[in-house]
């Protein structure tokens, strides 16, 4: 499993990460077997958040990897908050100094561990005050009960504000990202257009992390649209179906390594997260981590997802 460095930190993690937010429809000794097969596998990255099931999937993991210290300090934990929710359902977005605190604090005390690796703010907060960010983290930081932060879903901007006032490094954005949807890359692509894509709807994100030594995490590598559905083996994309399967079998692999191989083809060294609970699926998409598409196949992927090249 390749490794690479997350931002200004001194991180080394896969270039593949495990996403546990269905982990809490599993029993315990289901998601034990996951996690181990993971780390078998090389990845020691779990993502997390604090409404994944409700918290339920912070606990089914703590509960699979049981008391033992040795595991946990092999692990790299991260988790996210922000998000409020009431019977499953988005209220409010809170970048508060209380709700982040409390929130590491439940996080903490579900994954029974004294520390976070990574905390990420989850989704841009529109009444965040970033002088209360800032406290929020320098408490948690200097607490030892996280040891470095980033956020989600965020543009530059964003991350600049935040910047102005938090003390630490910003090391990971998690932004959704697959061969379906490439919002990030097709604006780079069509500079000076006055075709759709052309619009640059998140401010040159890909760049301003790529030149701030941010280091993007790809959610959601097998979806299309924003959470319309799965591209893969549908029958809505069967030029992109065969070109994955094509290319799969030059390299001996299923559709889901190619497709996970053409996010991690980026120069950008994105860490791409995955969020399968089963563990011969991961096994198959593990595979996509030594997997290096040549530019030719790289451009083929994208050309038959219905992308264009002007």
């Amino acid at each position: 499993m390749k490794r690479v460095q997350l931002g200004k930190s001194d991180l080394q993690a896969p270039n593949i990460a495990l996403g546990c937010m269905g982990m809490w429809k599993l029993s315990v000794k289901e998601a034990e077997k996951v996690i181990h097969h993971a780390l078998e596998l090389g990845i020691d990255f779990f993502d997390h958040a604090d409404i994944y099931g409700g918290g339920k999937s912070e606990e089914i993991f703590a509960e699979a990897i049981g008391s033992n210290s040795s595991i946990r300090e092999n692990m790299i934990l991260e988790t996210k908050a922000g998000i409020r929710q009431e019977n499953g359902t988005n209220i409010c977005f809170d970048f508060s100094k209380k709700h982040i605190i409390e929130s590491v604090e439940g996080s903490l005390k579900r994954l029974k561990t004294d520390y976070i690796d990574i905390f990420l703010l989850h989704r841009p907060d529109a009444l965040m005050e970033p002088e209360e960010v800032a406290e929020a983290f320098t408490v948690l930081k200097e607490s030892g009960k996280v040891r470095y932060f980033g956020v989600s879903n965020q543009n530059p901007m964003q991350i600049e504000l935040l910047k102005k006032y938090v003390k630490q490094d910003l090391i990971i954005n998690q932004l959704q990202l697959s061969v379906m949807h490439t919002g990030m890359i097709d604006a780079g692509l069509n500079v000076n257009m006055t075709n759709d894509v052309g619009i640059n709807r998140d401010d040159s994100v890909l760049d301003y992390c790529r030149l701030n030594n941010i280091t993007i995490q790809a959610w959601s590598p097998f979806r299309y649209g924003q959470f319309e559905g799965f591209f893969i083996d549908n029958e809505k994309f069967p030029e992109l179906n065969a070109k994955l399967q094509e290319v799969g079998d030059k390299y001996g692999v299923d559709k889901s390594a190619i497709a996970v191989s053409w996010i991690l083809r980026h120069p950008a060294k994105i860490q791409t997260i995955v969020g399968t609970m089963r563990p011969e699926r991961l096994t198959s998409i593990a595979k996509a981590s030594d997997i290096v598409l040549t530019r030719e196949e790289w451009y083929d992927i994208y050309l038959s997802a219905g992308h264009q090249l002007l």
